[in-house]
């Protein structure tokens, strides 16, 4: 695998790979990783779309990327992406996408421009005691052991955390910190999951500190993930002729193992109910998304829990399938067994049907609902909320469908298996309508008109039985490389394949692994751009400890004598430095 930085490589052509005429590909699971592995097989590889088959369980394309209107019920989304300046992967495939929006325009065009005229931000965080701003919102809150303990989690190499959890790593002072409620509520951890991710997204995202309170640090795309990422994409590779097997099912790829070889020989799958299969030479590149986050996925109504279900579906299913021929292949049962009770399971889509609701989120975001700009800027989080419930409202309309007095808004729930605060139930035994009426109590609507405001809204609860699975407590093999060694034609793409340094439940994640999986496979000329490296930048660290401390200068950090002394001490060797400079930039002096 080759990486690389700068823009010299990322501009550049590459030569049309040797025999890639001859070649095919089959590509399981229409998710981002699969639908990205396919632009790089045609933009970069020079693969001809109709040699190229995606093979999708469902009868739509996107996966996790979803957002869809159901008649009589409403619109649902099941989670939103969140992305960065630095999706390096993502916005190279982007680029090359055109806007399904603006003519003449890539995907990536639009989504800059679009950020260019309403940057995002947020104007209120965390609220308490029904629809009141916490007063030291925006502030960390991170007492020194906790900064302390966030410095030796840095600074700790992943092989000294194997096995750890985060609540193994941090202490009760940590865990009281607002910090830790922007983070848990943003990237969806608990206090259980893997410390090895922990420490992956600070380093990756240590850029990005000041921007955690105010998510200045987010970019949101127009409409809603599937309108705005998946459609451009589809009718790109439509337009090249890629095939798309819809309601296939694969079941099994059966790889000849030798000592020095691994190649995938004959694809069984189900479609329409009817077993095939499908012969496999060397020239037929296999690209398989092990594991999803949304599958076996259900979905009630506004009067109606979702149903709570642990079924395994066609992807982990597959993923088994694939470990039973090789350790290689990784260790599913990491991320789809013996998952936590309490953990996330539960999201919601909210449609107000009338603007009642605007006061209660205007003075918080001291914005419109409707005026075509960003609202809520991100999640806004309820700390003394049972559930630790969040919510979002993004640019309106979030569908092109919407009519002129509606509104959707996305509700997650991190803690399953607590009783609410208004509703006594624990979420995943909850209706849409009881989601959202805990929703109103905490955004401070009068009780005595909650019941009328849930009757003219609706909302539609769904249950994801892995959707936290990422972030399991693993180690080094429990996810399969991208290419396993000695694999001639199979690859593993998405968000459980490994691929060094980058964080897992991100977009970049998923578009990475297919831009390593198609490079390695074709032996493209060209390398895969390097994970912005800014957990080894001094300046970028120098700004990250003056906001985790609250914006206080070094002299104003409450040090013991000795640390003062040491402090004092080192001022006066960097005096008229480069140093000296660096932390004058970063606030520190």
């Amino acid at each position: 695998m080759k990486y690389t930085n700068g823009n010299y490589e990322a501009f550049a052509r590459p030569r049309k790979p040797q025999g890639v005429d001859d070649k095919s590909a089959h590509i399981v699971g229409s998710g981002l990783a699969g639908l990205a592995a396919a632009v790089f097989l045609i933009r970069d590889g020079q693969m001809k779309g109709s040699n190229i088959h995606i093979y999708e369980e469902l009868g739509i394309n996107g996966g996790s990327l979803d957002g869809t209107f159901i008649p009589h019920d409403g619109f649902v989304v099941r989670g939103g992406r969140e992305m960065e300046n630095h999706f390096e992967c993502l916005w190279d495939l982007f680029r090359s996408v055109p806007s399904l929006e603006v003519e003449n325009a890539s995907v990536l065009d639009e989504f800059y421009w679009l950020d260019k005229d309403d940057p995002n931000s947020s104007n209120c965080r965390i609220i308490e005691k029904r629809g009141q701003r916490v007063t030291d919102d925006g502030m960390f809150t991170l007492t020194k052991q906790a900064q302390k303990e966030i410095v030796e989690l840095f600074m700790t190499s992943e092989d000294r955390l194997i096995g750890k959890k985060i609540e193994d790593v941090f202490t009760d002072e940590f865990f009281a910190s607002n910090f830790w409620i922007y983070w848990s509520s943003m990237f969806a951890f608990e206090t259980w999951h893997s410390a090895i991710e922990m420490r992956r997204y600070i380093m990756r995202f240590i850029h990005h500190i000041k921007g955690l309170p105010d998510f200045t640090a987010l970019k949101f795309t127009k409409y809603n993930q599937y309108e705005s990422l998946v459609k451009p994409l589809l009718s790109y590779l439509e337009k090249e002729g890629v095939h798309f097997e819809m309601n296939t099912r694969v079941d099994n790829v059966l790889v000849d193992i030798t000592e020095h070889k691994k190649v995938a020989k004959i694809l069984k799958l189900v479609k329409d109910d009817e077993p095939m299969e499908v012969v496999l030479s060397e020239n037929d590149l296999v690209f398989v998304t092990n594991g999803s986050i949304t599958e076996s996925s259900t979905q009630g109504d506004h009067n109606t829990p979702a149903r709570i279900t642990h079924e395994l579906g066609g992807s982990w299913k597959l993923w088994k399938n694939l470990a039973s021929q090789s350790k290689e292949f990784g260790n599913p049962d990491v991320f789809c067994e013996n998952l936590p009770e309490k953990s996330w399971y539960v999201s919601a889509t909210v449609t107000f049907k009338n603007f009642d609701i605007e006061p209660y989120l205007e003075r918080l975001t001291h914005r419109k609902m409707r005026s075509g700009k960003v609202v809520t800027g991100g999640i806004v989080t309820v700390k003394d909320s049972n559930w630790m419930l969040s919510f979002t409202m993004h640019r309106q309309p979030h569908f092109k469908e919407q009519k002129d007095n509606e509104s959707v808004a996305w509700v997650y729930a991190l803690y399953s298996g607590i009783p609410g605060n208004y509703i006594k139930k624990p979420v995943e035994e909850c209706s849409g309508k009881e989601i959202a009426a805990e929703l109103m109590y905490h955004l401070g609507v009068p009780e005595n008109q909650i019941d009328a405001m849930v009757n003219s809204c609706v909302s539609i609860p769904v249950y994801m039985p892995f959707i936290t699975s990422y972030f399991m407590v693993r180690k080094e093999g429990d996810r399969p490389l991208v290419v396993p060694k000695d694999a001639t034609n199979l690859a593993f793409i998405g968000n459980f394949a490994d691929t060094k340094r980058d964080t897992v439940f991100t977009t970049e994640y998923s578009v990475r692994t297919a831009m390593e999986a198609v490079y390695q496979l074709l032996d493209i000329e060209r390398g895969v751009p390097e994970v912005f490296a800014s957990a080894y930048d001094l300046r970028e660290l120098a700004n990250s400890v003056y906001y985790l401390s609250d914006k206080k200068k070094l002299s104003e950090m409450e040090l013991p004598f000795v640390e003062k002394h040491l402090v004092k001490h080192f001022m006066k060797k960097i005096d008229g430095t480069y140093i000296e400079e660096l932390l004058k930039n970063a606030k520190l002096l």
